[in-house]
């Protein structure tokens, strides 16, 4: 064996000090310093066996991402930003403006807000209560506050992103210190809101104090770019059924359109909705690439039949065509609002294309349009009643303007050029605002005209096929009791059979007074404070521009009418039912 003295653990230079002091030191002093370094690699290997005192937890910087949503699109968004935000070392938490008030936000130090705008610049409707809270004389202050919004919207309305441009200068008002500048979104939202996150989320970080446990990442890619909500399943689905509802001497077209799920792995909720990408109307489509020069171009004619929008029109798109072809006429449009909003009303991307001819490139055409966005109907069925299947109910748009016959993208595509048979590529977008209460013994108050009835036939399938108790009522309207009534036959079943405990009809056109379901509503007013005052769910599905604040402004008046209340009290009983979930609404 090779003795330790023959290869020592030490250099040459380690050992020239060692040797010194060992050749003149006494033999007493030898065994001292032998019982020196005995000591001494004890006493180490002691302090090395007793574990260091564990460091004292440092804070995670706090935030709070605020949204307000009409489709799910903020939402999505939200939790996508909780999700960066907690690898990136923060305490993110997520809250629905439905569910807070402006004083809840007192003492919140990093605010992230996420807002949709729903159609002409309102807020979504499960944000009304706290935009006009924050809008109030009495809002409180919010001096300890940092926040940014993002807002989403479609620059096809004149205001575009208006509910978060008013969050944004009203956090501003009230004392909060903006971090970023506010960012807009148009329906190709998810790079921008991608970038958006990466950015505020760096910003937060490189101001936190130095005691915060904020873990300095790359917020870039891929952590930020992730889809705002996980890429929804596509499966092709098969047309089983198709059948027009509404009478031969009807002016109406309404299809009941079945889908076969077999294999497909997707499964629906009552509330939920169907998403798929139309097609445009082939004839549209010649027309546009006759009058840009790109008749000949296979691709291009592929990429506007499926993958480009050439009905909607919006001011930017004025301007970049005016731009692009140099008309003075069109520049002078583009730059008044006045006149531009004239030019826009009912008027689509072929109207803009030829008030000034002019070639383009395939490039050049692509970049002035926007995406094909996917349209969603709401299922109209229940998976317990009727399995592997889904069914849709689709009423065709068509009308008139500026001498040119217009169609609806999606309704024309599913009810005039798709046939049983036919495959669809289908997603499904949940709705969790919109459902059946948990207690199958809650009665339910539905109002749905038109093929908002469609959510409703899910509904009562459901309540039907789970033997849920709760009484069951249903408001429905159309034009005319003989050609128009959808679903006639299913809901003199129910009434018979009692799942629908009562309904209540309103065809417009069957007397000289119009009458509609509002009118029905304030008939019957009594009975229906009386249900909601029971505890009753109320519902209401279909048109937003019209019926469904003619159904809100109604309820109000039945609340003030049977209460004696005031306006300003029956606002709030309404707002209360909406927070308690028990006032729900899928319009559009």
């Amino acid at each position: 064996m090779t003795s330790s003295l023959a290869t020592p653990p030490l250099s040459d230079d380690q050992l020239a000090p060692v040797r010194r002091l060992l050749a003149g030191a006494t033999a007493e002093q030898r065994q001292w310093l032998s019982g020196y370094v005995a000591g001494y690699q004890a006493a180490t290997e002691t302090r090395a066996a007793i574990p260091a005192a564990a460091a004292a937890p440092v804070a995670k910087l706090p935030l709070t991402v605020l949204y307000a949503s009409e489709s799910g699109n903020a939402e999505a968004l939200a939790l996508n930003v909780r999700k960066v935000a907690g690898r990136g070392g923060f305490a993110a938490k997520v809250l629905d403006m439905a569910d807070v008030t402006p004083a809840d936000l007192v003492g919140t130090a990093n605010l992230l807000v996420i807002a949709s705008t729903w159609g002409e610049g309102d807020p979504p409707q499960r944000a009304e209560a706290f935009h006009a809270a924050l809008m109030a004389a009495d809002a409180p202050h919010y001096e300890k506050l940092h926040y940014a919004v993002l807002a989403l919207g479609d620059r096809a309305y004149a205001r575009f992103c208006e509910i978060g441009r008013q969050f944004d200068a009203r956090f501003a008002d009230l004392g909060a210190r903006r971090i970023a500048d506010l960012v807009e979104c148009d329906l190709d939202y998810k790079k921008t809101a991608a970038d958006w996150t990466e950015a505020t989320l760096r910003t937060l970080a490189e101001r936190a104090e130095p005691a915060a446990a904020v873990i300095h990442v790359d917020f870039a890619r891929p952590a930020a770019v992730e889809a705002a909500d996980d890429a929804p399943r596509v499966a092709n689905a098969e047309i089983v059924e198709h059948i027009n509802l509404n009478g031969s001497r009807s002016d109406r077209t309404t299809c009941h359109i079945a889908l076969s799920l077999a294999g497909s792995g997707l499964t629906y909720q009552p509330g939920d909705a169907i998403g798929f990408m139309p097609r445009n109307d082939p004839a549209l489509v010649e027309d546009v690439l006759h009058v840009t020069g790109l008749l000949a171009d296979a691709g291009m004619r592929d990429a506007l039949t499926q993958q480009l929008d050439i009905t909607t029109l919006t001011r930017a798109q004025v301007g970049a065509y005016a731009r692009l072809t140099g008309a003075a006429a069109l520049r002078a449009i583009a730059a008044d609002d006045t006149r531009i909003a004239d030019f826009l009303r009912d008027r689509q991307v072929i109207d803009l294309l030829e008030a000034a001819p002019h070639a383009l490139s395939a490039a050049q055409l692509t970049a002035l349009l926007r995406p094909l966005p996917p349209r969603l109907y709401s299922a109209a069925s229940s998976q317990l009643a009727v399995g592997e299947e889904v069914h849709l109910l689709v009423a065709r748009i068509g009308w008139e303007s500026h001498g040119r016959a217009r169609h609806g993208v999606a309704s024309t595509d599913l009810t005039e050029r798709r046939r049983v048979g036919d495959t669809l590529p289908i997603t499904v977008k949940a709705n969790p605002h919109f459902r059946l209460p948990a207690d199958g013994a809650a009665p339910v108050i539905m109002i749905g005209p038109g093929t908002g009835v469609a959510p409703f036939r899910a509904f009562l399938q459901e309540r039907e096929a789970s033997g849920a108790r709760g009484s069951n009522w249903l408001f429905f309207g159309a034009r005319r009791f003989t050609h128009d009534f959808l679903y006639q036959l299913e809901w003199q079943d129910w009434l018979q059979s009692g799942v629908l405990s009562r309904i209540d009809l309103a065809f417009s056109r069957d007397q000289r007074e119009k009458v509609y379901v509002q009118h029905r509503m304030w008939q019957a007013r009594r009975d229906l404070y009386a249900w909601l005052r029971d505890g009753a769910f109320l519902y209401v599905c279909g048109d937003a521009k019209a019926m469904a604040k003619d159904v809100h402004a109604m309820l109000l008046a039945i609340i003030a009418d049977q209460t004696g209340k005031d306006t300003d009290a029956a606002v709030a009983e309404l707002r209360a039912l909406q927070r308690a979930g028990r006032y729900l609404r899928d319009v559009y």
